[in-house]
């Protein structure tokens, strides 16, 4: 298998769907990891590089507002941590040599703010530098009715295609409870779409754009479990391909990308059979929460009697104990514990050794590498004053 002929760094629009359409057809998925900071960015990106692997990093509403600081109660601070994560990945994923899907998760309806603003400096963004801040963004209005749900898709789609965002969205609930948004006690039914739910997306979606992922739900569970006690139907994912090959008379046997919630506790061969039948990205956070704190317990625990003070340790009561309790120190500890765990993931996805690194050569990248796009002045004032007299002409009609 070839490597995919994408750029490292942040990658968007064609890139995004080219990286994707490689997963589908070489039988792999892309993980995709939850960060609240940029401690856990870097250890995302870094396990990335070490298992020459394509990576996503998503950020949560609640993640975004831990990034934010969890003292801002501005309304729009959820959608500010939001880029300051991208602006921080964007920053620094060159430098790991690896492609980088930017991403945001779960947006239920009453988060619809949240996702507005993140447009907005897509948008912003967008006019400056030519591309959007993010590659994708995920749509969960899996709690509406489908109708709804779908349009809303839809237009938001309309808004997201002219700048080449990718667009996620769920149909069919997904268990368990996750960032503030609680289905444990969901209808059974519920927890699995049906073949016609996925294709009446794709139907709607497809004629604004190719740019768009599928979550079916197939009893999957946010949180941790033991395997064995969710029942997972992994293999109704192949029924939702067959289904749209066959409305579409379609050459292609996995003609849509589909997506995989709650993984945490999935055995081995769930897993597999998910990305037999076209999962390219597969959410990983519960695992990777505790293995970045079992990272710091550890050396805790290791390291207990040089921790109970700035001085005094079993070397003697004067010792200092700067070189334990420096954040530096046992954060990285947690990095550690998270990068091997983000491995496992990257390994069990069949993602590692799909994309050989391409780090720079020390010095060779622009400190501030964000480049704006050359614009022609008289070609923007034209565009600007037919702008300015369609707003009138519309206000008067």
């Amino acid at each position: 298998m070839a490597p995919c002929d994408v750029p490292v760094g942040v990658i968007t629009g064609d890139d995004v769907i080219k990286l994707l359409k490689h997963a589908k057809d070489n039988g792999y998925a892309i993980p995709a990891f939850n960060c609240t900071s940029s401690s856990t960015a870097n250890a995302v990106m870094e396990a990335a590089a070490k298992n020459n692997s394509p990576v996503m990093i998503q950020a949560s509403n609640g993640g975004a507002q831990f990034m934010a600081g969890k003292s801002i109660k501005d309304k729009n601070a959820c959608a500010a941590g939001s880029v300051a994560l991208a602006m921080h990945v964007r920053a620094m994923a060159p430098y790991y040599g690896i492609p980088v899907i930017m991403h945001s998760d779960h947006c239920a309806k009453k988060l619809l703010p949240w996702f507005d603003g993140m447009l907005e400096a897509d948008a912003t963004y967008f006019a400056q530098y030519g591309e959007p801040l993010f590659s994708s963004h995920m749509l969960d209005l899996s709690e509406e009715p489908d109708e709804e749900n779908i349009a809303i898709c839809a237009e938001y789609f309309k808004k997201m295609a002219p700048m080449k965002i990718f667009l996620e969205m769920e149909i069919g609930i997904t268990g368990g409870e996750e960032d503030g948004v609680n289905n444990e006690d969901i209808d059974p039914e519920k927890l699995y779409t049906s073949p016609e739910q996925v294709f009446s997306v794709y139907e709607a979606l497809s004629p604004i754009g190719e740019g768009f992922s599928i979550a079916a739900a197939f009893g999957n569970v946010h949180g941790v479990y033991k395997p064995g006690n969710v029942s997972l139907s992994p293999e109704k994912l192949a029924k939702h391909q067959a289904y749209a090959k066959e409305k579409l008379s379609s050459e292609e046997d996995k003609p849509i990308f589909l997506v995989m919630h709650g993984g945490s506790g999935s055995t081995d061969d769930e897993i597999k059979t998910a990305v037999s039948a076209g999962v390219v990205k597969m959410n990983v956070d519960t695992d990777t929460q505790w293995s970045y704190w079992d990272g710091c317990r550890a050396f805790v625990a290791e390291n207990h009697d040089y921790l109970q003070g700035q001085i005094g340790n079993p070397k003697g009561p004067d010792a200092p104990n700067k070189k334990f309790y420096d954040p530096r120190v046992w954060i990285r500890k947690s990095e550690e514990s998270m990068i091997a765990r983000c491995g496992v993931s990257m390994t069990k996805l069949g993602c590692a050794g799909t994309f050989p690194v391409k780090k720079p050569e020390s010095g060779s990248l622009p400190i501030y590498g964000f480049k704006p796009v050359a614009h022609n002045p008289l070609k923007d004032a034209v565009d600007g004053a037919q702008k300015f007299v369609g707003g009138l002409l519309s206000g008067n009609k």
